[in-house]
């Protein structure tokens, strides 16, 4: 048996560092000081924690599909969820974050955490997926490194730079490739979190972060399947967010405001709610996780990102690719008048992909877009281009597509 030799992170953390391949545990006496017991951390739940880069090495060199999971069942959740996650930590003041790939567990918290008081908190969702030409690929994970810097600059977070975040995204996806649904089954979807960990009572930016990326098998968000057309209801109760607020951000605290609202949507039998603007009362922003775009002829359009709405990777990639097939896109307020009156409208994001909208009902009035269960044409036809040159079923012309192995 090796000895399991104990490293120390910057953020305090101790964490296993040898080859032993065994369960550790560390006791410490409940009444040393609350920074010094940060720096004994009871390791434990933990298996194989010491041989992580041996088993990423062999991940690389095998990457088929797990014959354990039934790929034709795959839901939007944690059923499937990966073994190995990522975790680094830095000090405010620091300038290197120190990380290993680890098992999936439990994080250990002070209840003086920054982000269990004060909500410290941005994450990102990506997704890894296996492609016709044999490979595991990300899709523009730089955009999602640059929102997260973004959103830890709002927040007066430390943030990885480009580089590091991609570097620990590549990282994860290797280590958990047999996890990759085979072609056309769903992907491996990726969460980046970063979170103000370090203990603090009075309000102000916590003295230490960790960086997290855990991951899991996951197949169409929707519970009708990727293809089906979703139904939105708007909301006239409740506004997302503000002008001047944090509705641009991908802040943990943006979310979980929006369930009271969907949750009610959804016993109504909506897929989601759309939310309308909170100054005029009038303009779409975005659904509870996903942008929204509006078809008018050859014109599509989608509400601009001024501070209020998530600037998403889909979206924009969405954008780009729509005016390269010669649809004049604008991005510009969209009137709940003018959506109701449209020829189709689909919403984009990461989990949900390209979803074309089958209706839209506002104050008790439903409108109905395309043939009842079946996509509409444009939502289709960009859908099938997305996806088509994320699986590298088509030539990227655009650069996005990232190899990871």
């Amino acid at each position: 048996m090796g000895i399991c030799r104990l490293s120390l992170l910057t953020s305090g953390a101790v964490m296993p560092s040898s080859d032993a391949a065994q369960r550790v545990r560390y006791d410490v006496p409940h009444r040393l000081p609350g920074l010094q017991r940060r720096k004994r951390y009871l390791i434990s739940k933990y298996t194989d924690a010491c041989d992580l880069s041996t088993r990423a090495s062999s991940a690389a060199q095998s990457t088929a599909p797990s014959p354990d999971i039934d790929w034709d069942s795959l839901g939007f959740g944690l059923a499937n969820v990966a073994d190995t996650m990522y975790v680094a930590s830095i000090e405010a003041d620091g300038t290197e974050w120190s990380g290993n790939l680890q098992p999936y567990g439990p994080l250990q918290l002070d209840p003086s955490a920054q982000v269990l008081n004060y909500g410290q908190s941005v994450f990102e969702g990506m997704k890894a997926q296996r492609t016709a030409e044999g490979h595991i690929v990300l899709f523009r994970p730089d955009c999602n490194a640059e929102r997260m810097q973004e959103g830890a600059k709002r927040l007066s977070m430390v943030a990885p730079s480009t580089e590091q975040f991609v570097s620990a995204v590549e990282d994860v996806v290797r280590a958990n490739a047999s996890m990759v649904p085979p072609l056309g089954k769903g992907a491996l979807y990726l969460r980046p979190l970063l979170m103000g960990t370090g203990p603090i009572l009075g309000l102000g930016p916590a003295p230490s972060y960790t960086f997290c990326i855990y991951c899991a098998a996951v197949g169409s968000y929707f519970k009708g399947g990727q293809l089906s057309p979703i139904h939105l209801k708007v909301d006239t109760e409740f506004h997302r967010s503000a002008p001047r607020g944090m509705g641009g951000t991908k802040a943990a605290g943006n979310y979980s405001p929006v369930l009271v609202t969907q949750l009610a949507a959804k016993k109504e039998g909506y897929s989601d709610v759309v939310y309308l603007d909170a100054k005029h009362d009038k303009y779409l922003e975005e659904v509870s996780s996903c942008n929204i775009f509006v078809k008018h002829g050859n014109v599509i359009s989608t509400p601009p990102i001024s501070g209020s709405i998530l600037p998403g990777v889909t979206r924009r990639s969405v954008i780009e690719l729509a005016r390269s097939k010669g649809y004049e896109v604008k991005e510009e307020p969209v009137s709940i008048e003018s959506a109701m009156e449209a020829d189709e409208i689909f919403t984009t994001g990461t989990a949900v992909v390209l979803s074309a909208v089958g209706s839209l009902t506002y104050k008790g009035t439903r409108r109905d877009f395309g043939e009842n269960g079946e996509p509409t044409a444009t939502a289709l036809e960009l859908y099938e281009s997305l996806t088509g040159l994320q699986q590298e079923r088509i030539p990227d012309t655009f650069g996005w597509i990232h190899k990871v192995c």
